[in-house]
């Protein structure tokens, strides 16, 4: 029997496919998973700089203190609201009201729409929370939850259908967490107990009540219906930036329009000078992630890698031909 002698070249081939091959299952271990990945904030767009947005109606009892604007749309009706109240400028079915309403839309279906870390969530109290997406259809908050990460965590609480807190309670931020990445959509009314303390953005798709003595550190937005004061405290955080606003997918919910002619944008209607005008809007149109944050790169590479070993072991194949045949 003859032996197939195979060239040093060959060899060497072999060893070097292999190499290649490795590389490729690496590369493509490494590519991150969307699963694993951070959770980005939800972008609030004008409405970032509104401590109140409501649909219908504002109502305040006692004395609020309330630090940021306050936007209605399409609704005109305030009461109980004095002008010392609020230390920001109060929008009135006007063009900022409209934009801010938008914006405030466009947040809700964007927490609505992330995928739950947790489901089935139904009472808050006693638990310590780190970054994710909690979700059930009824939340409830009795005594303190914590809510553990640091600067950039982002935790959303999603209800289909009510928020209550109950009297005293707390949301408590520990680790560096901050205000500005704590957002609760609620599908139906959020209703905050006596006393109680609630941080982040409540997004509520009808009203929210704030009964008496309420402190919030972040935002009540409400959709469709009215915000309720009771000698209610709120604070936007300064430090908090607009984000990317995520617009809904075709024919996935409805945005206001501003009725009839003429914007009602008379005396008292100017915005802060801090609020971003047009700038949060306009970056919905960069659609592409940041560089790397899909793997892309590592991608590309593990797909020209195993290009390349398919081309040298067609060539080694070759070449042990040739060989068997001296």
């Amino acid at each position: 029997m003859s032996r197939v002698k195979i060239h040093p070249s060959v060899g060497g081939l072999v060893r070097l496919s292999a190499a290649l091959g490795l590389s490729v299952v690496l590369a493509c271990a490494t590519v991150p998973s969307s699963a694993s990945a951070a959770e980005a904030p939800v972008g609030l767009g004008t409405a970032t700089d509104f401590a109140v947005v409501a649909g219908s109606a504002i109502t305040n009892t006692g004395t609020s203190v309330i630090e940021g604007n306050v936007g209605i749309f399409p609704g005109t009706a305030i009461t109980g609201l004095l002008p010392a109240d609020v230390q920001g400028t109060v929008h009135t079915t006007d063009a900022v009201a409209l934009q801010a309403q938008a914006d405030v839309t466009t947040a809700y279906n964007d927490a609505a729409g992330r995928t739950p870390t947790e489901s089935g969530v139904t009472e808050l109290g006693g638990r310590t929370l780190t970054s994710g997406v909690y979700s059930g259809g009824t939340l409830g908050l009795t005594g303190t939850v914590t809510l553990n990460g640091d600067a950039n965590s982002v935790f959303i609480f999603q209800t289909a259908s009510t928020l209550i807190t109950a009297s005293a309670s707390r949301v408590v931020l520990t680790g560096g967490a901050t205000s500005c990445n704590v957002y609760w959509q609620v599908g139906s009314s959020a209703t905050l107990g006596t006393g109680s303390t609630l941080v982040g953005s409540v997004l509520a798709l009808t009203s929210i009540t704030a009964n008496t003595a309420t402190t919030v550190e972040g935002r009540l937005l409400a959709r469709n219906d009215a915000v309720t004061l009771d000698s209610t405290t709120i604070a936007v955080d300064a430090t908090c930036t607009a984000g990317v606003v995520t617009p809904p997918p075709a024919g996935g919910g409805t945005t206001p329009t501003l009725p009839g002619t003429g914007n009602g944008t008379g005396a008292g209607t100017v915005p802060l000078a801090t609020a971003p005008q047009g700038g949060a809007t306009s970056s919905t149109l960069n659609t592409l992630p940041p560089t790397g944050s899909n793997g892309s790169p590592l991608l590309l590479g593990g797909a020209a890698l195993a290009i390349l070993a398919g081309a040298l072991l067609i060539a080694f194949r070759i070449r042990l031909g040739l060989s068997e045949k001296q």
